[in-house]
């Protein structure tokens, strides 16, 4: 039998999937120019070292798997998962912590499930949430930014160094300390004006040095909405929950307050979550209403987990709770088919 023509119209766009992660990646760029600023060379150098780790881990399982070897590592997919870790780690992290993440994170929580397309978790918030609960102490050895009192930022050769030991420890000796977020959560009864001295690490709003950073971070998440790589609904309902929650439960400057909604919004990993982590395709919710749900659920937690919770950043954890939470939520916000009205679709599904 002979097959009719196809003769409808179709849509086409120039984005398949490498070119969007090419987009993606390039937005970092901001967010990493002022990490590397403020922080120092270890910031790139762990983030080359992550991409290193994540197309070693993406050719074995490629391999394993007798998939195609250069199809699956054009897609750009491994160096995306790569570069949300490597900007997340700290400036001096170990050479090996990066290959405990990132590797879990393509090998297990993405090449487990059936690759790209097939995970339910963001393979990232997998193998960020490893290293924080495996190995609290490293992960929160992060330098005192550019510009606080005291601090020492290290060139290229001494991060190297530092991050790749060579002939034992060969370190440089550095002042660690814990990030802002860290610190207000941890204060001894301390009120917020007597920890946010002159010279300080909490800089003006939001920290030293991270104020930038999640200004850059922002920055290349405009870009991806002006390009319409991601929906605006997640980041907007992420950042608004957030939002709202900081002013309902501000407390003020005293020994009881939670920071001030710029103190959260500007702080930590915020915005490199609002547009390029919760807003992964593949994991969070697929209607517009959902993501609307979904992203103010994200949100939620990162401030419940922030001021009542263990860990002072929240990011991960929040995310992969809604990855959770998204089929339930698609299932009770499916758009109506087109050409029927509600009652129709609710007849269906009671059918």
């Amino acid at each position: 039998m002979k097959l009719a023509k196809v003769t409808s119209p179709h849509l086409h766009g120039n984005n398949d999937t490498s070119q969007v992660m090419k987009l993606v990646i390039l937005a970092t760029l901001p967010g990493l120019i002022a990490l590397v600023w403020f922080f120092g060379w270890g910031v790139l150098i762990n983030l080359l070292w992550a991409w290193v780790v994540a197309l070693g881990c993406e050719a074995l399982v490629v391999k394993i798997r007798k998939r195609p070897l250069g199809y699956y590592l054009n897609d750009y997919s491994a160096l995306v998962t790569a570069t949300l870790i490597g900007l997340a780690l700290p400036p001096l992290a170990p050479w090996w912590l990066t290959v405990v993440g990132v590797g879990f994170a393509i090998i297990i929580a993405k090449h487990l499930y059936g690759g790209l397309g097939s995970n339910p978790f963001n393979p990232a918030a997998v193998g960020y949430v490893v290293l924080l609960i495996s190995f609290p102490v490293e992960m929160s050895s992060w330098l005192p930014a550019r510009g606080v009192e005291g601090a020492i930022t290290p060139g290229f050769l001494d991060s190297l160094k530092s991050i790749f030991p060579l002939f034992g420890n060969v370190g440089v000796d550095v002042i660690t300390q814990a990030t802002p977020l860290d610190q207000l959560k941890q204060r001894p009864g301390l009120t917020i004006s007597e920890i946010w001295l002159p010279g300080s690490a909490f800089g003006r709003f939001a920290g030293v040095g991270w104020e930038w950073v999640n200004i850059g971070f922002l920055i290349g998440g405009l870009f991806l909405l002006f390009r319409k790589i991601i929906y605006w609904q997640i980041p907007v309902a992420m950042l608004g929950s957030l939002l709202l929650m900081s002013l309902i439960f501000w407390g003020g400057s005293g020994s009881e307050g939670h920071g001030s909604p710029l103190f959260h919004l500007l702080s930590g990993a915020t915005m490199l979550c609002a547009f390029f982590i919760a807003t992964d395709p593949v994991t969070a919710a697929a209607s517009h209403r959902g993501r609307l749900i979904y992203g103010a659920g994200i949100g939620v937690l990162i401030y419940v987990i922030r001021v009542w919770g263990n860990y002072p950043d929240a990011v991960a954890f929040s995310v992969l709770l809604m990855n959770f939470c998204a089929p339930l939520i698609d299932h009770y916000v499916q758009p109506r088919t087109y050409g029927h009205s509600k009652n129709d679709h609710d007849k269906s599904g009671d059918s």
